[in-house]
């Protein structure tokens, strides 16, 4: 199987010899390291076999020696090919740049479709793409994949709750899940205000329902606060209790600050390779040599060539390393305290309600060990504690 590559690369003919000396003409052939193969007689004085290229220049002369006489019937291999093939120039030339324009509209984004979102949260996700280079008309290459799209759409877009990114073919798909805000309704099922935890009450803003506790007054959770059931005794009608109850209640945090801290920062220098991805080998296209710096991040993006509907074996890869550097940030005693506080100020609003406030902080205790600030904070919450809960059946007996 080698033999015929080699063979097709440098290119083979089939030789006619006809002449009275056809023996001796082979002897001289084979005396001079003359490779021939598949010899055939045709009567007496004729034979046919093929032979190298390289070789059959050669054997004008050793049929003269022999009178023989010589043509060639059959000519095959790279050299011939590449022959026809520049008599054709034109019709070749034509041919590849047609199917390099195939190639590279098969790989431009044509479509962008949108599904589950509305109107106004679907112009967001295109201005955001358009911000991302993922637009009609931009070769796939030059974009995010969809790993990173999804990321920075879920990311930017305030009002996803997800999204999901799929490209196929030359047309990206998105399908939206939005943030459900939940409806009011019209008419609440008959139910009470309770505390969902221990606190003083701070303030009320009742819309329906008898109020049963005061301000300042301290009530336990799962305390009733407002009553659904309204009216004099034996007159009484039950209602979806409505309000707001805004309490005074209390949390812990203990967090630790060290007076050292590591930063990894990016000092603005990078370097772009690209490079065409043949099954795992890699081929360089731009961006050879290793980079200045000697401590980066490495950002990789590949995607994969498609021609028409078919996804081929080979993807067009870019690779951005960012030279980095890693800082060290030491702080005062005092200013690790603040940087604690206002730690543990982020870690109290992560589990409260957007509206709840943080009325007051106070340190109960505070150390260095082991080169640490280590604070425990108390902290007064202002928040709606007031939670629906249905009127239980004994009380509407």
């Amino acid at each position: 199987m080698k033999n015929q590559w080699v063979d097709f690369f440098y290119g083979k003919v089939t030789v006619k010899v006809t002449g009275k000396g056809i023996e001796r003409f082979l002897n001289s052939l084979i005396r001079n390291n003359l490779h021939i193969w598949n010899v055939k007689r045709h009567g007496t004085e004729t034979i046919t076999f093929t032979m190298k290229l390289q070789d059959a220049l050669k054997i004008r002369y050793y049929a003269k020696q022999r009178e023989c006489t010589v043509s060639f019937l059959r000519r095959s291999g790279m050299p011939f090919l590449f022959k026809r093939l520049l008599k054709n120039s034109g019709f070749v030339a034509g041919a590849v740049l047609f199917l390099v324009i195939i190639l590279i509209l098969s790989n431009v984004i044509w479509g962008i479709e949108v599904r589950g979102a509305k109107p106004a949260t679907e112009y967001q996700i295109h201005k955001e793409l358009d911000k991302m280079g993922v637009k009609i008309g931009k070769v796939q290459f030059f974009v995010d994949n969809v790993e990173a799209i999804q990321r920075q759409l879920t990311n930017n877009v305030g009002n996803l709750t997800w999204v999901g990114v799929e490209l196929r073919g030359t047309t990206y798909h998105l399908q939206v899940v939005e943030k459900k805000e939940p409806d009011e309704q019209e008419q609440l099922s008959p139910q009470n205000l309770v505390a969902k935890k221990k606190a003083v009450i701070a303030n009320m803003y009742i819309e329906t329902g008898q109020k049963l506790v005061k301000i300042n007054q301290h009530v336990e959770e799962g305390q009733i606060l407002v009553s659904g059931v309204i009216g004099k005794e034996g007159q009484t009608e039950e209602v979806g209790a409505k309000g707001e109850v805004w309490g005074e209640t209390w949390y812990m945090s203990h967090v630790e600050q060290p007076l050292q801290t590591d930063f990894k920062v990016f000092d603005g220098r990078e370097k772009q390779k690209h490079f065409i991805l043949i099954g795992s080998y890699e081929i360089p296209v731009w961006g050879f040599g290793k980079p200045e710096f000697t401590e980066f991040e490495k950002e990789r993006n590949v995607q994969q060539i498609q021609f028409l509907k078919w996804k081929l074996p080979i993807s067009y890869g870019n690779e951005t390393l960012r030279a980095s550097e890693k800082i060290t940030r030491t702080y005062t005693r005092k200013e690790a305290e603040e940087i604690a506080l206002n730690l543990a100020k982020k870690e109290i609003k992560s589990g409260l309600d957007e509206d709840a406030i943080i009325k007051d902080e106070k340190i109960l205790h505070k150390e260095m060990k082991n080169g640490k600030v280590i604070l425990d904070i108390h902290f007064k919450i202002i928040e709606n504690i007031a939670i629906g809960k249905p009127i239980p059946k004994e009380t509407l007996e």
